[in-house]
């Protein structure tokens, strides 16, 4: 009888620990979110600098219009839009800013390799190393930005990277906690934002 309350108390201690840990790594992990969640960009009001390039991510129209806007405006020398659908050609793209100077199509290009945000990177350092450039202006949505920069950093060390937010219609990112649609996007962001963080000692530096 003895040996089995000892049994058993060591049992109880088990679960109470593993409970215990469960509870503490939720707690952390909520905790994380919110401030992931309130760090987010607010605003476009991105520095006015110059750069080589116009890194654009593919996800949205708002990304992409935003980016031939840009070089419309001489934000950047060149355009990339990386993580283009094979099938989608350059007078489609242009076709969302009819009013684009046609010479300046020759200063865009599309990357059709990548399929995530690492692949993004790793096709912007290709096309930044080809052409010899050293900053870059990324446009992405602004729940896309965390991971994204973090992506590119570790990609483009040695890169001035300067963020440009998008506001993507439909999210109302400032008051996420009413909008169960927002709230869901930003929660599987911030798990994929955990995921890319943890991903990182396993690559290696520019890769």
């Amino acid at each position: 009888m003895r040996r089995r309350g000892k049994g058993e108390g060591r049992r109880r201690a088990v679960v109470v620990r593993t409970l215990s840990l469960a509870l503490g790594l939720i707690f952390l992990l909520a905790v994380g979110f919110l401030w992931f969640a309130a760090s987010l960009p607010e605003d476009v009001e991105t520095p006015e600098q110059h750069t080589q390039a116009i890194v654009v991510l593919t996800g949205g129209g708002e990304r992409v219009a935003e980016g031939l806007r840009l070089l419309a405006e001489g934000k950047g020398d060149y355009l990339l839009i990386t993580g283009v659908y094979r099938d989608v050609t350059l007078p489609e793209i242009l076709a969302l800013e009819p009013d684009l100077p046609p010479e300046l199509a020759e200063r865009i290009e599309l990357g059709y390799a990548a399929d995530d945000t690492h692949g993004n990177a790793v096709e912007a350092a290709t096309f930044m190393t080809r052409r010899e450039l050293s900053s870059l202006r990324l446009v992405t949505a602004a729940y896309h930005m965390p991971r994204s920069l973090l992506e590119f950093r570790r990609t483009l060390p040695s890169t001035l990277i300067i963020a440009h937010p998008v506001f993507p219609q439909g999210l109302d990112q400032a008051h996420w906690w009413n909008d169960g649609d927002t709230a869901e996007v930003l929660l599987g962001e911030y798990l994929k934002y955990l995921l890319a963080l943890a991903s990182g000692p396993f690559r290696s530096e520019g890769r």
